[in-house]
């Protein structure tokens, strides 16, 4: 039974009310004071508390505070006479359940008891119920995809369904939306086989992808009357930026949100430099050798990011853009930049690289504890929202908003938590990534990967003449058929880059103004 404590100097006029309360099987307990309500709270428990806000002696906020003070998990809600609005916003800060204007009926006391205390599972059975309506046409939407855009569609209303499901306490209605994404994934596969390499031919439509996203979608939205922050946060899924998306949503109002396609490997050396050179990675390594480098040779893949910016941007004819870069690797970084930003007030362009979800990623396949923290794709998001709320980065978001930045969103591609391991045989020239290889006389399962026999058709650097490449598709990784056991138990549930996912290549791209 729900146990209701109702506190009004005027309780006998609050009669009809009751009798309608104890006809729900509520059981309501009565007294006329805040004091009195206070003594009350001391001895006995109670679900919620309906707390007038005008009586005589202790007023309502004042018992309010009081309450909270002893137990600030009961629900309160306040109702009053007053529409005051410093009434309404001094009981709001005090963390109140609902507020409700004199005279009030019985429905809507009713309302307020299911709002607070059935919420959950009132949401939990509607969500379900709409999920199982919604699933039928999941499904037939995925046989009849085919175009990038359909893709996007349907990879955005997965991501809505994970994360209205992922509160409710009905375990099979998520594995059914798990089983959906694998079947997504496995029917993504066919459709990047038959049409990624199209996507680079002269007059074929193609999405917005890594080498294009700067030119066609960044450098419109730069002006000299607005400086624009374009923050590019490393390995970051589409249900990781949805995550933190209300953080930002409390000093960026959202103008644009759409997605593009990561190219392959969906890799950081091959993606992000892309982004930032306007470049494929045959281009870059044929006309910047100096600042290339290959999965075998030695060295930092990414260290020539703002040389990459610089030749794109003088391409591109932007002569007079006044413009940093900046990547952020550590927490003493972060800080150094938030300290210094108003330094950046008088760019038309500030770059931020924020490294910090990559290494998460790595650090979920080699420490035990964040195995731990990030043991699946809902812990994974909840550990990338603290993060981003503690970070030096959100500081900075909350600089750009107060000095009348546009924000400009987006990553170099995403990941996937790998699951199954498909066995590869190379040689030691052979790349190390789970995810993709490339090098000579590759021996595979071809039904367990797309294929660039010739990587010049996707515009890829060939290590050697006889070099191919290949990429894992779904949650498969790649494992060696020596010490196989110990390898696959090592890498299985970690969360991996580099194939063919809607989770690694589909990734957002968010414009915002200040609010």
């Amino acid at each position: 039974m729900i146990n209701i404590l109702w506190v009004d100097d005027e309780i006998d006029l609050l009669k009809p009310h009751i009798l309608f309360l104890e006809k729900k099987n509520y059981d309501v307990t009565i007294c006329t004071s805040g004091t009195e309500a206070i003594e009350i709270l001391d001895k006995q428990n109670f679900d919620i508390v309906f707390l007038d806000e005008n009586m005589p002696g202790l007023t309502g906020l004042e018992t309010l505070n009081e309450i909270k003070e002893k137990q600030d998990n009961l629900p309160v809600v306040m109702i009053t006479k007053s529409e005051e609005e410093y009434i309404m916003e001094e009981a709001i800060g005090n963390k109140i359940a609902d507020y409700l204007i004199k005279p009030v009926n019985p429905n809507q006391i009713l309302l307020s008891l299911k709002k607070n205390l059935d919420h959950s599972r009132l949401v939990s059975e509607k969500t379900t119920s709409n999920y199982q309506q919604e699933f039928r046409k999941i499904a037939m939407d995925m046989a009849m995809v085919n175009s990038f855009e359909d893709w996007v569609s349907l990879y955005q209303k997965l991501i809505y369904w994970e994360i209205q499901l992922e509160d409710i306490e009905d375990a099979g209605m998520f594995e059914i939306l798990e089983s959906q994404k694998t079947e997504a994934n496995i029917q993504f596969g066919k459709f990047i086989d038959k049409n990624y390499a199209n996507w680079f031919k002269p007059n074929t439509e193609a999405p917005i992808m890594s080498h294009t996203l700067f030119k066609e979608k960044v450098v419109p939205e730069i002006s000299k009357e607005q400086p624009t922050l374009f923050v590019v946060i490393d390995n970051l899924r589409y249900d990781q930026w949805k995550a933190f998306e209300p953080v930002i949503n409390n000093y960026y109002k959202k103008e644009k949100e759409e997605a593009f396609f990561s190219i392959l490997p969906t890799a950081t050396q091959y993606a992000r430099n892309a982004i930032f050179s306007g470049l494929m990675p045959s281009d870059m390594e044929k006309l910047f050798p100096k600042y290339w480098k290959n999965d075998t040779d030695e060295g930092g893949k990414n260290l020539f990011e703002a040389e990459f910016l610089e030749t794109q941007i003088k391409r591109l004819g932007l002569t007079n853009l006044n413009y940093e870069y900046h990547k952020i690797t550590n927490l003493k970084l972060g800080k150094r930049l938030v300290d210094n930003f108003k330094a950046l007030k008088n760019n038309d362009l500030t770059v931020i690289v924020y490294n910090f979800v990559d290494m998460l990623s790595h650090a979920k396949t080699e420490m035990e504890v964040v195995k731990e923290l990030a043991s699946n794709d809902k812990a994974y998001r909840s550990l990338t929202l603290s993060w981003f709320k503690n970070s030096p980065l959100l500081e900075i978001i909350q600089k750009a908003q107060h000095m009348g930045f546009k924000l400009i969103l987006t990553t170099d591609h995403g990941t996937i938590n790998v699951k199954n391991p498909s066995k590869v045989i190379g040689d030691k020239e052979t790349s190390l990534n789970l995810r993709y290889k490339t090098g000579r006389s590759l021996t595979y399962d071809s039904k367990d990967v797309f294929v660039a026999k010739d990587p010049g058709e996707i515009h890829l650097p060939a290590i050697n003449m006889s070099s191919s490449y290949i990429f894992a598709k779904g949650d498969l990784f790649f494992a060696y058929p020596n010490n196989f056991n110990h390898y696959v138990s090592y890498y299985r549930n970690t969360f991996q880059h580099g194939g063919v996912s809607l989770e690694e290549m589909i990734i957002p791209l968010v414009i915002f103004q200040p609010k």
